[in-house]
């Protein structure tokens, strides 16, 4: 029989040894390893082994009402809110669900990414992803940095819907230097929050080296840049072998000719022959 003074020890220990018990996670800001002063880099480890790594840029454009000068109607401004670099973290590994969570100057932005691992069986056999699956933000509009003079000023929330984004293939992370803007929707579609994201490298998933992400899956916008910057190279040395080949053969073509001997078209002239 367990002592009474046991029981609740017993109980904690039972919990832990569970398999749906969640596993200790802890969390690092490595900004400050970023020479880029606009970038930020995320880490979140699980048992001392990393579990979700983020690198990237983001700022948010956010539309709020200000009286105007007649003191009756109302104008909208912007306020462009950058990701700061020292923002405090939270994260959350899962088989299947992973989030980042972000908060910065005294929690007045609350930045929150989930991340989602889907699966289906094709013709060629199972074939796995993973997605960005819904963006969350928070802000306080009476916070002053960014805001001048708001209406009605307090804390907002807005929620993407029905979000896919940053699509990738299972054990591979996703990296994409260009921009890309994802829309948190408001009731009104002209106040609509915009999120900026740049410079990414994302893995929520997967990881199998510590501190090192997988395999890079690139975006269409890379890829593209990318064969634009190429493609020229590649046509330019099309263009100079084809010149070089032609220039050989037309060398060639002389060399050959020089050395035939020449029939006179004059009859009067082989008699200098021989």
């Amino acid at each position: 029989m367990i002592p009474p003074s046991l029981g609740p020890w017993m109980l904690l220990l039972f919990f832990y040894a569970t398999p749906n018990s969640v596993a200790e996670q802890e969390v690092e800001n490595l900004s400050g390893l970023s020479q880029d002063p606009e970038k930020a880099i995320f880490v979140v480890r699980e048992n001392g082994t990393t579990c979700l790594m983020a690198e990237f840029a983001a700022k948010l454009i956010v539309p709020y009402e200000v009286s105007a000068s007649n003191f009756v109607d109302t104008i909208t401004e912007q306020a462009s809110i950058p990701l700061s670099r020292g923002a405090e973290e939270r994260g959350k590994c899962g088989t299947n669900e992973s989030e980042l969570h972000l908060s910065w100057m005294d929690k007045a932005y609350t930045l929150r990414l989930y991340f989602l691992k889907e699966s289906r069986n094709t013709s060629v056999g199972p074939e796995a992803w993973w997605k960005m699956s819904k963006v969350q933000f928070t802000y306080d509009s009476s916070e002053r940095t960014y805001f001048k003079a708001p209406v009605n000023p307090g804390k907002h929330t807005v929620t993407t819907r029905h979000l896919s984004a940053l699509v990738t293939p299972a054990g591979r992370s996703y990296e994409c230097e260009a921009q890309q803007t994802i829309t948190l929707p408001a009731s009104d579609h002209q106040k609509s929050i915009l999120l900026l994201l740049s410079e990414v490298h994302i893995q929520p998933f997967d990881i199998s080296s510590d501190f090192v992400f997988s395999e890079e899956h690139k975006c269409p916008v890379d890829e593209r840049e990318q064969l634009e910057e190429t493609l020229p190279l590649v046509l330019g040395l099309i263009l100079g072998l084809l010149i070089v080949i032609t220039l050989g053969v037309y060398h060639l073509h002389l060399k050959m000719t020089a050395n035939q001997v020449q029939i006179p078209r004059d009859r009067s002239e082989y008699k200098h022959m021989g």
